[in-house]
């Protein structure tokens, strides 16, 4: 294991991940300046440059923690100092990339209204001049459990409250979502 951060989710928006941020810590030392994430996306990118080899940044913790935002942030980074975020703002297409993923991996916890219930791997590919020129991103261990529970105040996957509110489209008919449970659904 490398180097490791601890980061809190404060809840709100910060200028702390700004363009001028992200210049500020890139070609920056390990250390030379204060913990953040761009300074773990720079060690990884400089380790990738200068030995030719894979680099990993695992982040990790509990619902609501903000690691999607940590690994759009990480993203932001690469595509920055990789000369590519003007031409693919290669972040955006990778986390959006997939919405119907998206209603059926998330659901309303009682930390988060859109949490993620299930793992992401991010891999970014890069050219010999260490610009971005792709990405895939897979899912693994869904939460098979909330199908068949939820705690007090939290909700299944978001894709059975979407089916439920259109059962009543005819290009749903044949679905049979007419005994569709009453439960209350979000509006999206």
């Amino acid at each position: 294991s490398g180097i490791v951060l601890v980061a809190i989710n404060p809840y709100e928006q910060l200028p702390i991940y700004e363009q001028d941020v992200i210049y500020a810590y890139s070609g920056q030392n390990m250390g030379d300046m204060d913990p953040h994430i761009f300074a773990v996306a720079e060690e990884a990118y400089k380790q990738m440059a200068r030995s030719v080899k894979n680099q990993s940044i695992i982040v990790s913790g509990e619902s609501g923690a903000g690691k999607t935002v940590s690994a759009k942030y990480a993203m932001r980074f690469f595509a920055t100092v990789g000369g590519s975020a003007s031409e693919t703002n290669i972040e955006a297409k990778v986390l959006a990339s997939s919405p119907i993923m998206e209603a059926i991996g998330n659901a309303k916890t009682t930390r988060n209204d859109n949490s993620s219930r299930f793992g992401k791997y991010i891999q970014i590919g890069f050219d010999k001049r260490y610009h971005i020129i792709g990405a895939n991103m897979r899912t693994y261990l869904l939460e098979k459990s909330r199908v068949v529970f939820q705690a007090e105040d939290e909700r299944n996957y978001h894709i059975f409250y979407q089916l439920c509110a259109s059962s009543s489209l005819p290009e749903f008919k044949d679905l049979g979502l007419s005994k569709c449970w009453h439960i209350p659904v979000l509006c999206w």
